[in-house]
């Protein structure tokens, strides 16, 4: 294919007009395309050329070498040159060539061949028109490259370096986004500038260079519309401080930018300061690398179809960059290790032991990101690639891990001679790290592995890292056992052994800790472990419905050890079963039964079963009937506020069994001082109150409750006089509602507590029975009270009338109504079993006033 040539500059009058006109057109190039391109290939001087320049002053004139893209999505190359007098031998001529590059048939792929920017120099440029007037010679592709002086352009690189990155970083915005800022490079000589634009062209995918417009020479910066602008610095003053629009290059007079976060354009940055350019033909031939594509986008020359980021991801050409030797920034380093890891094939072995040397050597900008990468990358190699490629790798992981924490990785890659250089390098450090109190449970299972692996002696050390594990399993089982952990315990037998050992004494401490360990995490035993604690705790969740006692029988058989050689086994189980509370009475006397006095005193659970005993609530008989077992099974060990509870509970069994000496009201008070519980004292009150209202009730226990003056016991028996038996027995029994009527309403001046009591027992109790018994029922209660002797009949009746309590009151008073004999009003208790005296008998004469049936019977008052 034959392209398309123009050329244009003022020429002497002909069939097309005189001045500056197309001297030389190739056949069949419609008219529209010459008035476009007409506009784009126009040449002004620089400001400050002289206005009659010699020839050798013509040679140093800017030459303006543009690609731009047409209405119609074609493109021209046009080279402008400035030539002094025209025809007529006026100055101010030039003369341009072009060529036209027609739009391929598909958008997506453009023609292949040569980047236009190629061009610059090529001796098939015109200097002037052809006298024939048909363009020669004929081209088929863009003119062919002119000599490049790789000297001056490697004294350019390093001039400009420092410039490069953030020059690469908005070239890749230019192809990536059609609003982005033109680039204006800002030399005094053009081909400085075309050497920029070789830059940006060779960092780009190829059908990207070939669409990216530019000129190495305006006057008018202002007015161009290629993407690249090449100006003098006399132009690209008033430019400055429009960042919206252009991004300024002025090496001459700006200092170097702050680094960009680019790493593709660090990276070719580099590439090209280490003269490895042709390092970026390579990066488009590898997988990953995609070559974008890009259309014509009307006159303004943007880029249509920029396509993915694919072509500007660091890691492949950062991947060749490092095998090639090139230095780089961690940044890039950790993208070239990402990129190869995900592309293991892409690379051959030769590039592939490269690229981990240079992974591998000292870097102090090495951070955790580039670590991490630098690891997949070792995980994708392993087993793949021969040992020799990824040993360098191996080496930093392990010292990354030795030195700084992290995952361990297996140093069984490394070859005999790496392993011994290793054991000798890290050896210390590695000692020295196991025993930091700053490391992390994983990393010290890390390390451990790692030393066991190179060959590293640490057996001196294994028990306190041992110690230091446990302690961080058994109170943060969660966040301890990982994946490191396992593999340690699994790999490491001698560790394991001591963990387990340390960690059943530590269940023996806290059980409850010990079964959220095996609850929490993946953690088991082997059936030849003796651990009896652990073995209780791993077992503990399946026994957690059900019987508690069974599960306690079961945890104890589990454990595989004889109580006898190991009491403290029963302790952990009931903390097992009960979580450190008591157990319930029948629980505790059942657990006593089952495993007897000895295992519960030298384990020291007795305890336990003494409080489940305590705290058992009023009315449990379990607890009445445990309490004597203890203290019969364990008259040495137990306190005196336990034991001083344990007698109350027994005394409220022996109460409620009908099996007491005299006296016990007083022994119930005098147990009841002795620091006991409040649940003891609830059984042994509640028990004597109940006695105390009985049929059989001794007068002298009655008599103990009066003077007691205690609020407590005081307020059991108001309490026990209102359950529904005694209310029943009331109305049923005329007898038992005298003795009742007679005990309440006497010894007003006992004490204020009785005072309280009594009244509250006959206005409470007594008077809403009275109130309901029919006439023959109360007729009968007035004859027992006259049984009694004394005035309980004729009291009875007037307190019966409304409002003649509070006169009785005072009749009852002690210092109130008097006896014929100057006695008390209401006569004393007799001590023994004697009941109350009637009214107006004399204390030393039993019989008294009114003869035997003054006094009651013995132990029928409540």
């Amino acid at each position: 294919m034959n392209l398309a040539q123009l050329h244009y500059t003022s020429a002497p009058p002909g069939p097309d007009g005189s001045g500056f006109r197309f001297t030389a057109v190739s056949p069949g190039v419609p008219a529209s395309l010459l008035r476009e391109a007409e506009q784009l290939i126009g040449y002004e001087p620089p400001r400050d050329a002289p206005p009659r320049p010699s020839a050798d002053q013509l040679g140093s004139f800017p030459q303006a070498l543009s690609l731009n893209v047409l209405s119609d999505g074609s493109r021209l190359l046009a080279r402008s040159v400035y030539t002094g007098a025209d025809y007529s031998g006026r100055w101010g001529n030039f003369h341009a060539h072009a060529v036209h590059l027609p739009q391929p048939a598909d958008a997506e792929r453009p023609a292949g061949g040569q980047l236009p920017i190629t061009s610059w120099g090529s001796p098939q440029w015109a200097a002037d028109s052809p006298p024939a007037g048909a363009p020669v010679p004929v081209l088929a592709s863009v003119p062919a490259p002119g000599p490049l002086d790789l000297g001056r352009l490697a004294a350019f690189v390093t001039a400009r370096g420092q410039w490069l990155a953030g020059f690469f970083a908005d070239v890749r915005r230019l192809a990536e986004d059609p609003a982005a800022p033109q680039l204006v490079l800002v030399e005094e000589d053009s081909e400085a500038v075309a050497w920029w634009i070789m830059l940006a062209c060779s960092v780009l995918p190829h059908r990207r260079g070939q669409w990216l417009t530019f000129t190495t020479y305006t006057r008018r910066p202002q007015l161009a519309r290629q993407r690249i602008i090449g100006v003098v610095p006399e132009d690209g003053l008033g430019l400055a401080g429009q960042e919206h629009r252009y991004r300024v290059y002025d090496p001459a007079r700006a200092s170097a930018p702050a680094a960009v976060p680019d790493p593709w354009a660090q990276t070719a940055a580099l590439i090209w300061r280490a003269q490895r350019q042709e390092l970026f033909a390579d990066v488009r031939r590898l997988p990953g690398a995609r070559s974008g594509s890009a259309g014509a986008a009307g006159s303004s020359g943007a880029a249509a179809a920029p396509g993915t980021a694919g072509p500007y991801e660091a890691g492949p050409l950062a991947a060749l960059a490092l095998a090639a030797g090139v230095g780089l920034d961690s940044a890039a380093r950790a993208a070239a290790a990402d990129w190869a890891a995900a592309h293991r094939g892409a690379l051959d072995d030769a590039r592939l032991a490269a690229l981990a040397r240079a992974l591998a050597r000292p870097a102090p900008d090495r951070g955790p990101e580039e670590a991490a990468a630098s690891g997949r990358l070792l995980t994708a190699l392993a087993g793949w690639a021969p040992p020799a490629v990824s040993e360098p790798l191996v080496e930093l992981a392990l010292a990354a891990a030795v030195r700084s924490g992290g995952a361990a990785v297996p140093a069984g890659l490394l070859g005999e001679a790496a392993r011994r250089r290793l054991a000798a390098e890290l050896g210390p450090e590695l000692r020295s790290a196991l025993t930091d109190p700053a490391r992390e449970p994983d990393d010290r299972t890390g390390l451990l592995r790692i030393a066991a692996e190179l060959g590293v002696d640490t057996a001196d050390l294994l028990p306190e890292v041992a110690r230091r594990l446990a302690h961080a399993l058994i109170t943060g089982p969660e966040r301890t056992y990982g994946e490191a952990m396992g593999a340690a315990l699994t790999e490491l037998p001698g560790l394991r052994r001591l963990v387990l050992d340390r960690l059943d004494g530590l269940a023996a401490g806290d059980p409850a800790a010990g079964a959220r360990l095996f609850a929490r995490t993946p953690l088991r035993l082997t059936g030849d472990e003796a651990l009896p604690h652990l073995r209780m705790c791993a077992l503990a969740p399946a026994t957690a419905a059900g019987d508690r006692v069974k599960a306690l029988t079961r945890l104890v058989e589990h454990s595989g050890a004889s109580l006898e050689e190991d009491p403290l086994v029963l302790r952990t189980a009931m903390r097992l079963v009960w979580d450190g509370e008591p157990p319930g009475a029948d629980e505790a006397w059942l657990a006593l039964s089952a495993l007897g006095d000895r295992a519960h005193r030298e384990a020291g659970t007795w305890e336990l079963l003494a409080r489940a005993a305590v705290s058992a609530p009023a009315g449990d008989r379990s607890a009445q009937e445990l309490a004597p077992e203890l203290l019969r099974r364990f008259p040495t060990e137990l306190p005196a506020e336990l034991r001083s509870s344990l007698l109350l509970l027994e005394l409220a069994r022996n109460l409620r069994v009908r099996r007491t000496e005299p006296g016990w009201v007083r022994l119930a008070l005098e147990l009841g001082a002795a620091g006991p519980t409040a649940t003891a004292r609830e059984h042994a009150y509640a028990e004597a109150a109940a006695r105390l209202l009985a049929e059989d009730r001794p007068g002298s226990e009655v008599r103990a409750l009066i003077e007691s003056n205690d609020a407590e016991l005081l307020a059991a028996y108001r309490r026990a006089a209102r359950e529904p038996r005694v209310a029943d027995r009331l109305r049923l029994d005329p007898a038992y509602a005298a003795e009742c009527f007679a005990t309440w309403s006497s010894q007003p001046q006992a004490g204020a507590l009785w005072q309280e009591t009594r009244t509250d027992l006959l206005d409470g109790v007594l008077r809403p029975v009275v109130r309901g018994l029919p006439p023959g029922e109360l007729a009968e209660l007035e004859e027992a009270l006259a049984r009694l002797g004394g005035r309980w009949a004729e009291d009875f009746r007037g307190w019966q009338r409304p409002g003649a309590f509070g006169r009785l009151r005072g009749r009852f008073g002690g210092s109130g109504r008097r006896g014929a004999r100057g006695a008390p009003a209401t006569p004393p208790y007799r001590g023994g079993s004697g009941g109350p005296i009637a009214p107006g008998a004399d204390p030393a004469d039993p019989a008294g006033p009114a003869g035997p049936a003054g006094r009651a019977e013995d132990g029928r008052h409540p």
